[in-house]
């Protein structure tokens, strides 16, 4: 009994891996359809989102599964309720790439930000690969050094977020009404996608050290 519950248990961390993954991908294209005004590709982000969506559910159930029969204590109990609470953030972040997409296809077949910001538009989706990418190496690690990195990334995005709104409000925009609707929640929507990629984070530190102030993870 005790090796068919620490199968299931790896079950479990494997399936967030497989989601953080789509997550990854699931971002890489968003941004890349962001910039190019690629339609067909923002479709493709909205339909997969489905998958991870999917994914999700079939992931609750497991662990949902796994409390009501194993009953799990310490450790083992700490793990399958951060599953549950990982995977929803993960979820989240699925839905900020679907959103860039969907702006992307609203526009279509102009460019959703005025040239202005878009400067600063590929840093952020730059940075939200590299975030995603790093989520994906840390579930399936629990590096702490990850963890930390992730955290220094949303950092520099929070940055970039307030330099959209200082942007939008400056004297020097040029951009109408529909425009600056647009880059605020293309703004957020980024700048929301690291912020639940640090509460993943958080919680993996927790599981690896016990500790939920190593490397100050968190805001």
């Amino acid at each position: 009994m005790r090796e068919l519950f620490q199968q299931e248990l790896r079950e479990v961390q494997d399936r967030l891996v497989e989601i953080s993954t789509l997550v990854e991908a699931s971002i890489s294209n968003a941004t890349r359809a962001f910039a190019e005004s690629d339609v067909k590709l923002a479709e493709q982000v909205i339909t997969d989102d489905t998958k991870i969506d999917e994914l999700t559910v079939s992931l609750d159930e497991l662990a949902i599964n796994i409390l009501a029969r194993q009953q799990p204590v310490a450790r083992d109990l700490r793990i399958v309720v951060s599953a549950l609470r990982i995977s929803a953030s993960l979820e989240r972040m699925g839905d900020m790439s679907e959103h860039i997409a969907q702006l992307t296809r609203y526009r279509f077949p102009e460019k959703v930000i005025p040239k202005q910001l878009r400067t600063i538009f590929g840093e952020m989706g730059k940075l939200d690969i590299e975030v995603a990418r790093n989520l994906t190496i840390l579930l399936r690690t629990e590096d702490v050094k990850v963890a930390e990195q992730i955290r220094i990334d949303d950092d520099k995005m929070d940055e970039l977020h307030q330099s959209v709104f200082d942007k939008v409000l400056g004297d020097s925009w040029k951009g109408g009404a529909e425009d600056t609707v647009d880059a605020t929640l293309a703004s957020r929507y980024h700048e929301r996608f690291a912020d639940h990629a640090v509460s993943i984070a958080k919680k993996v530190q927790y599981l690896a050290t016990g500790d939920w102030q190593v490397g100050y993870i968190g805001h």
